[in-house]
């Protein structure tokens, strides 16, 4: 278990660094340090979030997760809300404090997946029923996923939804009864899409990306390029051209692109390498827990970090349509990086009394007098 606590702090520490320094040099031409002060003021506040996640005991949790439910559900109500929430590219996903903004879908992540947590532990034995294992927790999970959708916000609708069939998989939940509602969703996505002018021209532009390369798709294509002129070892930290206006929101979905471009195909194995191993960690977290809750909560947020990632560099490298969401721990964004870090806290507190567990037989064995095996 301590293997695991170290690498996952260590490679979150490193993607924290990277993101600094890459969010400086993304962003220094156009607006200076600006936007490196403001996130590291969300990373002071993130890794004290962080700390307190990891000292306190996560099995507390199973009191609030109703609360926090309803509390995410009637924020991403008032955030649809004409004069509460704030438009910005024709999607209503914020709220407004001055110069801070807030995304209740990144709090309603955390508020799922701990719901499901709590639910899957209260449930245990009754979740290969079809009403306690998919109709009840399906149709609370397709309420906030539908609050999330009209905003719009396909890509966070996407995530929460895989994340939270993966967990009621892992809950118990058997194939005969998941597979249905599943065809349903996609189904109904697929439909929404057909009838989204803006999505079909995204996907179209993914498909036949040099049709559309100075059109929907100049996005896609110009982080390509940045991609492919970085060569092995990049052209040199800010020595980066794609970021001087070619490649739109360089410093929040697309910032991959310019690791690429400036530190080479290495620094972006590197990433990957990084990520792969948080999640590697989170599953041995998970599968080491002391009790179901634990164990569906790590699983969780595994799934949620390693997704997130995995979506935003499918779409940085066009293996994916455009999705619009932040690689976790990088990108610009207070509200993501926020959550990113309150799941690596909840990780470490579910690892840490996983390791409690472990100590007790031992210190039992020591006043008993008895011997332990070899």
């Amino acid at each position: 278990m301590r293997l695991a606590v170290t690498a996952l702090t260590f490679c979150v520490a490193g993607l924290l660094a990277l993101g600094m320094v890459m969010l400086y040099s993304s962003s220094m031409t156009q607006v200076g340090a600006r936007y490196l002060v403001m996130q590291l003021v969300w990373c002071a506040l993130g890794l004290v979030g962080c700390v307190m996640a990891a000292s306190l005991d996560y099995r507390l949790l199973k009191k609030l997760a109703l609360p926090f439910l309803l509390l995410a559900i009637v924020m991403l109500a008032l955030v649809l809300e004409k004069h509460i929430g704030v438009v910005r590219g024709n999607a209503r996903r914020w709220f407004s404090f001055g110069p801070v903004s807030f995304q209740p879908s990144e709090f309603a992540k955390l508020a799922v997946i701990i719901a499901i947590a709590w639910y899957g532990e209260r449930f245990q034995r009754q979740m290969p029923t079809f009403k306690r294992g998919i109709l009840i927790p399906g149709l609370v999970i397709a309420l906030v996923l539908g609050l999330i959708f009209v905003e719009p916000d396909r890509g966070t609708t996407i995530l929460l939804a895989a994340v939270s069939a993966g967990m009621l998989l892992i809950a118990g939940v058997r194939w005969k009864f998941f597979i249905p509602p599943i065809l349903l969703a996609a189904a109904g996505l697929a439909f929404s899409l057909w009838h989204d002018p803006m999505r079909m021209k995204r996907i179209f532009s993914w498909l036949y990306l040099e049709e559309h390369k100075t059109g929907v798709g100049y996005q896609a294509y110009q982080a390509m390029l940045a991609l492919g002129s970085g060569g092995w070892f990049g052209l040199g930290l800010g020595n980066g051209r794609q970021k001087l206006g070619f490649v739109p929101e360089h410093h929040t979905d697309f910032i991959f692109s310019i690791i690429g471009e400036e530190l080479g195909v290495i620094a972006t194995l590197l990433v990957v390498l990084a990520f792969v191993t948080i999640v590697l960690c989170g599953i041995f977290i998970a599968y080491k827990a002391r009790d179901a809750f634990g164990l569906l909560l790590a699983a969780g947020l595994t799934l949620l970090i390693g997704l997130q990632a995995a979506i935003n560099i499918g779409v940085v490298t066009s293996a994916l349509p455009n999705k619009g969401l932040p690689l976790p721990f990088i990108s610009y964004g207070g509200s993501n990086l926020l959550a990113m870090l309150g799941c690596v806290g909840l990780l470490l507190s579910v690892a840490r009394q996983a390791r409690a567990l472990e100590k007790i037989p031992v210190a039992e064995s020591i006043e008993t007098g008895e011997a332990q095996p070899a």
